[in-house]
């Protein structure tokens, strides 16, 4: 494939040129009037060509908005691109394609693809991106908006397939606790496929994940009994940090002397009064500690 690269096409100032376009078109009129007085083959010849030139001369003027651009080809040549915002004149023989440089949003729809671990997730993101190569926009796709939509979906799709939907491991990234990490590996794989369209990904996050509606419930069940098993584990450690606290105090400050059976009693007793989800009820020994 022949790849083309931009350049500044020829432009002059549109208000000088219009100046010129001015001049020529009286100078057509005088031309007829003289001819019609006396007709001279000469006068007759300047004066077609003249017409011809005056026919095709506002074809060259555009106009070019900021943020955007004009690709201009000569017989399927390409000649150049325009980009300083104005009004200018061109040759008016060129077909002009206008390009928008302004920044796109594109939300990709809601794809259903398989995370890491094989479970079907629901996935979607919104990329920023904008034309920074008119020419390779033009020439080298056949429809850049069409080829950013195409390659940005493809790239969720490969990027899903590489991480967990979650992970119990703090260290290991996954699709719903890394959004950082994620949107940068997806900002580089939508870039490395749309290098060749000449656009750039100014930011690629997503905005929609969720598993299936067909796992959904037993996920959420799953994620539950995490969260769970994660909240016992540190009750269960405050309990013993608390316990060995207690017996430490006691025996530091000579409160109470305490036996090995008597500590036991204890930690059993203050570890069911600290990890019981039920709130203990006190008993009060009015006998001896032996009773």
């Amino acid at each position: 494939m022949e790849k083309v690269a931009e350049k500044n096409a020829i432009k002059l100032n549109g208000y000088l040129m219009a100046v010129v376009y001015l001049v020529l078109f009286l100078l057509t009129l005088y031309l007829f009037g003289s001819y019609t007085k006396h007709p001279e083959g000469e006068k007759l010849l300047a004066f077609i060509i003249l017409v011809a030139i005056v026919a095709i001369y506002p074809l060259g003027f555009i106009i070019i908005q900021p943020n955007e651009s004009k690709v201009l080809i000569l017989f399927g040549k390409y000649t150049g691109t325009v980009k300083n915002s104005g009004f200018w004149w061109v040759n008016p023989l060129t077909a002009k394609k206008k390009v928008s440089l302004r920044i796109h949003n594109f939300n990709s729809d809601v794809i259903k693809v398989n995370d890491l671990d094989g479970n079907p997730i629901e996935i979607a993101a919104v990329i920023v991106w904008r034309v920074i190569d008119s020419a390779r926009a033009i020439f080298d796709v056949q429809n850049y908006e069409q080829f950013v939509a195409i390659q940005s979906e493809t790239a969720i799709r490969a990027l899903a397939t590489e991480y967990s939907y979650d992970s119990g491991d703090d260290n290991t990234m996954s699709l719903r606790t890394s959004q950082n990490e994620i949107s940068e590996r997806l900002k580089t794989h939508i870039q490395q496929r749309l290098d060749i369209a000449g656009v750039e990904i100014l930011e690629a996050r997503i905005s929609h994940l969720a598993y299936a509606p067909e796992i959904a419930q037993a996920m959420l069940r799953r994620q539950q009994a995490q969260a769970v098993v994660a909240a016992r584990q540190k009750i269960v450690e405050g309990a013993v940090g608390m316990v060995d606290m207690a017996l430490k105090t006691l025996s530091e400050q000579h409160i109470v002397q305490l036996d090995e059976d008597k500590k036991a009693t204890m930690v059993n007793n203050l570890m069911v009064a600290l990890v019981s989800e039920v709130q203990a009820q006190p008993v009060i020994n009015t006998g001896t500690l032996y009773q």
